[in-house]
């Protein structure tokens, strides 16, 4: 893999992006309070590589135009496609509100505020399904949400950081926190955990869990630098990968690829690793000037990772690296 364009106008850090599930877009949030929108497309002729972002106001997309939109007085942290592409929810940064809020990126207004956390929400996770979602923070408490209501639906107390996530049909999520991950019924969450899987003796703070497309995986990482991967149907501990653990302001991030055959993370210093599911071996490595690890995303169906730091890069096949190995071949 090799990077097909960055984008380097960015005056803060990105902590966060997201890949719709059924458009081009993608979405990000900076440290510099900005929430940036691409339509993000790729070419097949050669080595040609297309971004497009949206113009403001329904405008239509074309080359290289922007849109950003600016959260100076909440700030931004997390940010999450709802299912549709043009409303987004986000947290807060600014130390003293966290609600959560629903974004119409169209016109730039917000459609619902949501209250209950009283300090900073580390996880966001929608549910792809239904309208709901969850939301995880540093006050150890777990909150349940639909999109159309402002009060929680939900709670559930925590002892320690949680990570949490949804699976792709919306009937499972899980909270990790203290070494062990927890699986819970969507429809009947109030009756507890129905699975709890250890991993390995861990107990550092949880920054990341996910699902892989199929829900038959599952990873977690920690701020101690590990990258666990799951059997989610036995709670088997397939493979932990290790990198340079990151500070307590950052979040260690990794994802799978479309098919869940591997990993790819980043790392304390700022690298970027791939790693084999089936043999737990690193595969490849991209070695960074950054010190801090980045936000990772793969696009859905598509040969292409995103990666974001103090600049957004966009991550495709080296052709002449595929030619010559086909060449071989």
């Amino acid at each position: 893999m090799e990077v097909g364009m960055a984008f380097r106008d960015y005056s803060g850090r990105i902590s966060s992006m997201d890949f719709h599930r059924t458009s081009s877009y993608l979405v990000t949030a900076s440290d510099d309070e900005s929430i940036r929108l691409y339509d993000v497309t790729s070419g097949t002729h050669k080595r040609r590589f297309w971004l497009t972002y949206l113009l403001q106001k329904g405008g239509k997309g074309s080359e290289r135009s922007l849109k950003t939109i600016n959260s100076k007085k909440y700030g931004v942290d997390l940010v999450c496609f709802t299912s549709d592409p043009s409303t987004v929810i986000y947290s807060s940064k600014n130390g003293w509100d966290e609600s959560l809020r629903l974004l119409s990126l169209h016109d730039n207004k917000y459609l619902r505020y949501f209250k209950g956390h009283h300090d900073r929400v580390v996880s966001l996770s929608l549910c792809s399904r239904k309208e709901c979602f969850i939301s995880g923070s540093l006050d150890r408490t777990v909150l349940l949400w639909d999109q159309r209501a402002e009060k929680c639906q939900g709670l559930l107390r925590v002892q320690g950081r949680p990570a949490t996530a949804y699976d792709d049909q919306g009937l499972v999520f899980t909270i990790a926190f203290g070494g062990f991950i927890r699986l819970f019924d969507a429809r009947k969450y109030d009756k507890g955990p129905f699975e709890i899987f250890s991993v390995g003796g861990d107990v550092s703070d949880a920054n990341v869990v996910k699902f892989s497309n199929d829900g038959r995986l599952m990873l977690l990482t920690s701020m101690d630098g590990h990258i666990h991967v799951l059997d989610s149907f036995r709670g088997t501990l397939l493979s932990t990968y290790n990198v340079k653990p990151v500070s307590s302001n950052s979040t260690l991030e990794a994802s799978f690829t479309p098919e869940g055959m591997f990993v790819i993370s980043g790392s304390g210093d700022g690298s970027v690793y791939a790693w084999s599911v089936r043999s737990g071996k690193e595969v490849a490595s991209w070695m960074s000037t950054e010190t801090e690890p980045p936000v990772i995303k793969w696009a859905p169906g598509s040969l292409m990772f995103v990666t974001g730091s103090s600049e957004l890069s966009f991550w495709i096949p080296d052709l002449s690296k595929l030619g010559a190995y086909a060449g071989r071949k």
